[in-house]
Parts: structure tokens; sequence; C-alpha cells
């Protein structure tokens, strides 16, 4: 099959990426890849999404390093809808939400197109821009998720400080991999009023209640057409511990990754996003969970599904690119008959 990938740009790709990691698999597997920038997308006048892509020919790459210098190398090509079976929507919008705000949408406004040329899209591009922000993360069911409030007022944010006893987590509305994030506490509310108004600057705040597990790191687990995944009996999920003194636990914030143990609390938390994932056609997404809590949904580009593989010596990423192979099968059988949506979760 023909398989593209968008990401923000290639020149800010990194080989440690799960989506370079991705693009290896499904190149080692025999299929011809394509890694597109969120710039690069166009529209023709016959209706067809285009692009300017980096490939690589049939060659074997020994590592993820050298598979990304040859693909950033590569001269680029034109390519269209027609040249596609499946188009990953891989970027990550909060990369771009100071310099180039006009690159946060155009994924999900050319992956729509895409999907009208015929071309099976993942995750649903329909769906995707309700999840820009992290105010999706609200439509799942209160039980599992912290207090929260979101707002841009001062005394909402002062009274529900008092409301959790003087201690709570503020960060922004739209943002990732740990970027912004504070503790408040008795100690630190003396800054209050000034992380305030740093926050505000990029939009709304989202003040929630404080996990005292949280200071012992989260988990990151994947789940995949609405389910864990998992391979040779191996979930594919991670601990992420926090540096000394540090709340944030995610990788590239100082965080390192050890082994988790998947209990039933977690396993049961995955079960109640089941209904709502399937609803929006979401393939493949990671949640990091805090106790029996909730912390977080990416479903844009979530990362570390590479280290998990390294941690426990099985593939995940060939088994999403397995399961991306059923899917054009499924396509290709049904044609028209099974929407968009519905292939993304099969």
């Amino acid at each position: 099959m023909n398989l593209a990938f968008i990401i923000n740009d290639i020149k800010t790709e990194k080989a440690v990426y799960t989506t370079v990691h991705l693009a290896l698999a499904a190149h080692r597997m025999g299929h011809k890849i394509y890694l597109i920038g969120a710039g690069e997308l166009a529209y023709t006048t016959d209706g067809r999404m285009s692009a300017s892509a980096h490939t690589v020919k049939d060659t074997k790459y020994k590592s993820s390093d050298v598979f990304l210098k040859v693909l950033r190398d590569s001269e680029p090509i034109n390519i269209t809808s027609d040249d596609l079976d499946v188009l990953f929507i891989r970027n990550d919008p909060s990369d771009d939400q100071n310099d180039r705000t006009w690159a946060q949408n155009s994924p999900y406004v050319f992956g729509q197109i895409a999907m009208k040329n015929g071309v099976l899209v993942l995750n649903h591009p329909v769906t995707l821009p309700n999840s820009i922000n992290k105010m999706y993360f609200q439509h799942f069911p209160e039980i599992i998720r912290p207090k929260t409030i979101i707002t841009r007022d001062q005394m909402e944010i002062e009274q529900f400080f008092k409301e959790q006893k003087n201690k709570m987590i503020l960060k922004p509305l739209q943002g990732s991999g740990g970027k912004n994030v504070f503790l408040i506490e008795e100690k630190t509310k003396k800054n209050l009023k000034q992380i305030i108004e740093a926050i505000n600057r990029d939009g709304y705040i989202i003040a929630q209640e404080y996990l005292p597990k949280a200071k012992d790191g989260d988990t990151r687990m994947f789940l995949m057409n609405g389910e864990p995944l998992k391979v040779g009996g191996k979930y594919a999920a991670i601990r992420r511990v926090n540096a000394n003194g540090d709340i944030r636990s995610n990788i590239h914030a100082g965080g390192h990754p050890e082994k988790a143990k998947v209990d039933e609390t977690m396993l049961k938390l995955a079960d109640v996003l089941r209904p709502k994932l399937i609803q929006d056609g979401m393939f493949l997404i990671g949640i990091d969970i805090v106790g029996d809590k909730l912390m977080e949904v990416n479903v844009f580009s979530p990362g570390t599904l590479n280290l998990m593989s390294d941690e426990y010596g099985v593939d995940f990423c060939k088994a999403v690119i397995e399961a991306i192979e059923r899917k054009v099968q499924y396509k290709q059988t049904y044609g028209e008959n099974v929407d968009n949506a519905t292939l993304a979760i099969l």
C-alpha cells in the first residue's frame, strides 16, 4: 500500500519520534511511504489533495537516524490523493500555535479532501478538529477525570484553589509535552497572579485537581481500534517517572521510562473510553493515567511507542501497520459502503 504521514515539518522531525518509527516499520514491510509537512499540502483544480512529499527508495535501513536523514535529504516529489491508499495525520497542532497558526488546521482540512477522494484517513479528519485542544478531554465521563475548570477568570481560579485545599495544577488549554504546567500550592500561591497572566497570553487556562499519586509519575498507554494495544501478551504501556522536583513526567521534559504494570483499574478506565473513541473514529491514541484517573487523551501524535517496543522486546509499530493493512483490505472489499469513521476503528 501507499501510506503518507502528515507531520509538522520534515526539518523539525526527530529520529526518536514515533511517527518516524511507524514509517520505518511500514517501509520494512514493503510499503511505499511518504512524509508530508503540514505546510506542503495543496488543492488541485480537479478537486484532489496534492502534496510535496519526501520518500525513500527500496533500500534497507538499519536505524531510524539513517532513515530520517535520507528522507530529509531527498528531493521532494509531487503526489496527489490518487497516489495514496492511506493518509495518517500525525502532526502536533500545539507546536504551531505561536508561529504557524495556519498550519494547525491544514492537515484536517486537506485530510477531508483526501477522504472524499477515496483515501483512508486516520485518525478520522472530521472529528480531529474537535480535539485540537484539551477540551476534548472533558467529553469523557466525569468519573474518570480529575475535578477541572476551564476559564480565563482569575477569581474563578482562586476560588477553585480554595476548594482544592490550596493545591492544584494549572496548564494551558492548548499545548502538549508538559509545556507551561504548574503546581500551585501554599508556598507558591504568591506567584498565582503572574502564572495566570502568563498562561492567559496563549488562551484559556485549565485548573485541575492535584492527584497525590502524580508525584510518582504516570502511565502512557496506547489504544488502537478503541482497545489497549497488545502484542505477544504485552501491553503498549510505559511508566513515565518524573525527574527530581518536577511535576511533569513527559519524556522530553526530563521524565524517564520504566516498564508499566497494567492492572484491572487501567483496563477498566480504557474500556470506559471505547464508545467515544469508536464514535469519533480514533484509530490510534495515547492516554495518560494517574491512579484511577485519566489525565490526558492525545489523539494527534502520541509518542513513546518505539520506547515501549525496546522495553518489552516486541514490535508495536509493526502491529499498527498490520492493523492499517487490514483496513485497506476492508476498504477494497466494501468500497464506499463503509465510511471512513467506521473503517478507522475496525
